[in-house]
């Protein structure tokens, strides 16, 4: 990291911002970025490159303006530079016809129809349902004496959540879950991604009879109002249907899971912040875990954007077709709009993250991920006070990506 910080900025052009390594502290990188070159070129992986935006106004800048920065790459390439362009299998393309892959009227359509499936009233209902998950999550780890906080908590509550919001089976839950990471390791590229391709085929299979099988017999699930959500006479088709079912699941978890590990890592290494929160829950909790999304941003950068026309962002000229990565866990520390930025504070008042997008594409599953993100902190805090790292925290391992930040694992006690 240090020489990240010593290195003139020229000599970095292209650094890969996906390594493990990088994630464990990206933050004083990013710092030097938006005081020195708030627009920088870098590598996402399998030489893929794209234009890095670090600061608040920049970043919301792109995040709003869906018109010039764009979410499906045909809009914004030539057929031959979409040839160059690495694309998932032809067998699993259905699964881009979702909310994050395309724009403009088609995006609108889509939102309007899962809207309807995907209310508020229907993500309060899992309240209950929410602690009562948490609370045996907790037990079988505690009776361990020590154990993983992302394999044992954190993925259990959400995981448990979303398959009984979506209707998947419980017994077919777990299996689930290793399918839609199955996909996500698909966009890594390389060999390994191969070995995943049979758990892939088996998800699409697995969906699209389960979509079938709601079309006949409708129950008191998402997928069934998804399946039987209309607009006058507009429908979602079934590539569509399986698409947000993917989609709602993988990003109805995985971020999730980050915020309540990464979340409690955070309180780990402030202990006084963590004493603050856990003596006095009731006038905490919301901004605590508000200020943890917002900290620890589990979605570090926003999903892809290309640039539709020759453009600038602070003074920096941006090619048509160009990648375009929005640095939301950058813009989350700008001191331009976070007083003390750097600084973990469960109290703080003002706090205009962007953590959950903005415009046309804010995130859907937001109050979902507040309710599960409360509910778990809060059932740690409250059962388990002396709950503490496991094993020295050099230890601590994060995983390889661009678009999300998480913790392989994190070892804890008590």
């Amino acid at each position: 990291m240090q020489d990240l910080l010593r290195e003139p900025l020229a000599s970095l052009h292209g650094f890969d911002v996906t390594g493990a390594s990088f994630k464990a502290d990206p933050f004083p990188f990013y710092a030097r970025l938006r005081a020195e070159a708030p627009v920088f070129p870098v590598t996402i992986g399998r030489g893929r490159r794209g234009w890095l935006v670090t600061r608040y106004d920049d970043v919301l800048g792109v995040l709003k303006n869906d018109e010039l920065f764009v979410k499906n790459p045909a809009l914004a390439r030539t057929a031959a530079e979409l040839r160059k362009t690495p694309r998932i299998p032809a067998m699993f393309r259905a699964l881009e016809q979702n909310l994050l892959g395309v724009d403009g009227t088609a995006h609108e359509r889509l939102k309007v129809l899962v809207h309807k499936a995907f209310t508020p009233s229907r993500v309060e209902r899992m309240r209950e349902e929410t602690q009562l998950v948490a609370d045996a999550a907790l037990d079988r780890g505690l009776s361990k004496g020590s154990f993983d906080l992302v394999a044992d908590y954190a993925l259990q509550v959400p995981v448990t959540i979303i398959s009984r919001i979506l209707g998947v089976p419980i017994s077919d839950r777990e299996r689930f879950a290793k399918w839609t990471r199955a996909f996500l390791a698909l966009g890594q590229g390389g060999a390994a991604a191969l070995l995943h391709l049979p758990s892939m085929i088996r998800f699409m299979g697995f969906i699209r009879r389960l979509v079938e099988r709601r079309r006949h017999q409708p129950q008191d699930d998402l997928i069934s109002a998804l399946v039987v959500a209309h607009e006058g006479s507009d429908s979602l088709t079934n590539d569509e249907v399986v698409a947000m079912i993917f989609l709602l699941f993988s990003a109805g978890h995985e971020t999730t899971v980050n915020l309540i590990a990464s979340g409690m890592l955070a309180l780990f290494d402030h202990p006084e912040e963590l004493a603050r929160l856990r003596n006095d829950e009731r006038a905490f909790l919301k901004t605590g875990v508000e200020e943890l999304v917002r900290y620890v941003t589990p979605a570090e950068m926003a999903s892809e954007r290309y640039a539709r026309e020759d453009t600038t962002v602070a003074g920096v000229p941006i090619g048509r077709g160009n990648l375009v990565l929005a640095g939301i866990a950058a813009a989350n520390r700008d001191e331009a709009h976070f007083e003390r930025a750097e600084h973990l504070d469960v109290g703080r008042r003002e706090n205009r993250h962007l953590s959950f997008g903005q415009g046309v594409h804010y995130c859907l599953g937001a109050p979902l991920s507040r309710l599960e993100g409360q509910i778990a902190i809060a059932t740690l805090l409250r059962r388990a006070p002396g709950l503490k790292l496991h094993g020295p925290r050099g230890r601590v391992r994060w995983r390889p990506g661009y678009i999300l930040r998480g913790l392989v694992s994190l070892e804890v006690s008590g």
